[in-house]
């Protein structure tokens, strides 16, 4: 359905909450290197239980391959102006999180038009969500404005 891009990701339970995630909706997961982790931590593989196997994921040495997609690319960032829900999410556009501590650089997203830095609206004086559930907020957006159309039951 998307491509969900972790830039640099840190912390093994949210990323492998993400695995199972992607597993049960058919998103695809690309991870951004360097990442604060080994693939193989416990913690990483408990929170995916064994949902590793139904989940496509891929290793990029940067973002650029990363996002190499046909659909549009949106960041998620506390930085941005524009809520979630004004994007026109469809299946195979790429949505973009940076690490948990220090979020996307702004480097990346001064290369973005504004309209493509989407951001989840939290009190005034929140810093951020946990990044499993930041995550999971814009897979289900994306998954009922295309009415929970699954990718691989659309080509049965």
């Amino acid at each position: 359905m998307f491509n969900i891009v972790l830039y640099q990701p840190e912390i093994p339970p949210n990323t492998g909450n993400i695995i199972r995630l992607c597993a049960n909706t058919g998103c695809r997961l690309h991870l951004v290197e360097p990442l604060g982790f080994d693939l193989n931590d416990k913690k990483l593989r408990r929170a995916g239980l064994d949902y590793h196997e139904w989940a496509e994921v891929e290793i990029h040495p940067e973002l650029a391959s990363a996002c190499a997609t046909e659909g549009t690319v949106y960041a998620i960032s506390t930085r941005g102006t524009r809520p979630y829900t004004d994007a026109s999410l469809k299946a195979g556009d790429t949505l973009i999180f940076g690490p948990e501590t220090r979020g996307l650089p702004d480097s990346y997203l001064d290369t973005l038009d504004q309209d493509r830095i989407l951001r989840i609206p939290m009190l005034e004086y929140s810093r951020s969500l946990n990044l499993s559930n930041a995550v999971a907020v814009l897979v289900y957006e994306g998954l009922r404005q295309n009415n929970f159309v699954d990718r691989k039951a659309e080509s049965l």
